[in-house]
């Protein structure tokens, strides 16, 4: 299974394309949006946003970000909730945007890997039985980091930055 991941839109529609790109060429079996998918200034940009992720809606997977409008969050046709679990190569893959559960913060899950946005700085931590990995921003990344994604593929995790750089990965035992 192949599967890419991002967060942290914002409405921004610059890197979209980038994502469109990543997807035509790699035929992604799932796409997952970690939330933030909404401006704070423009309801047009994220409108526009939405608009681009309906042509995804047969692998798309979203989790509502803290900034995500309900009104905005209604136009997706996918449900958006704050939680997803996922069971991909026999290991469980927890979903969220980051601002109710990530390295940081409630530590309610073990024995998986939970995947998040928010922070808007890509990493991965180990911890005891748990995988945590922060995405970061595909399109307003903080600190000194790139616009980034995440792509599972045979086993492995892979953060990579806007230039095709990788920032860091982890192999999953099976």
């Amino acid at each position: 299974m192949k599967i890419l991941f991002f967060s942290d839109v914002h409405g921004i529609l610059d890197n979209l394309k980038y994502i469109e790109e990543l997807e035509r060429q790699n035929n992604f079996d799932r796409i997952v949006v970690l939330g933030d998918l909404c401006s704070y200034y423009s309801y047009q940009d994220s409108i526009d946003v939405v608009e681009f992720l309906n042509k995804y809606l047969n692998k798309l997977i979203i989790t509502r970000g803290n900034c995500d409008s309900d009104f905005v969050m209604k136009l997706i046709n996918v449900s958006t909730p704050d939680l997803v679990e996922l069971n991909v190569d026999n290991k469980k893959l927890y979903l969220t945007h980051g601002h109710l559960y990530s390295y940081s913060k409630n530590k309610i899950f073990n024995n998986g890997i939970l995947i998040y946005g928010h922070e808007h700085v890509p990493y991965i931590k180990c911890e005891n039985d748990m995988i945590y990995i922060c995405v970061g921003s595909i399109s307003l990344p903080r600190g000194n980091s790139k616009p980034s994604y995440l792509i599972y593929n045979n086993h492995k995790f892979t953060l990579y930055d806007i230039e095709k750089n990788i920032v860091d990965e982890i192999i999953i035992k099976e």
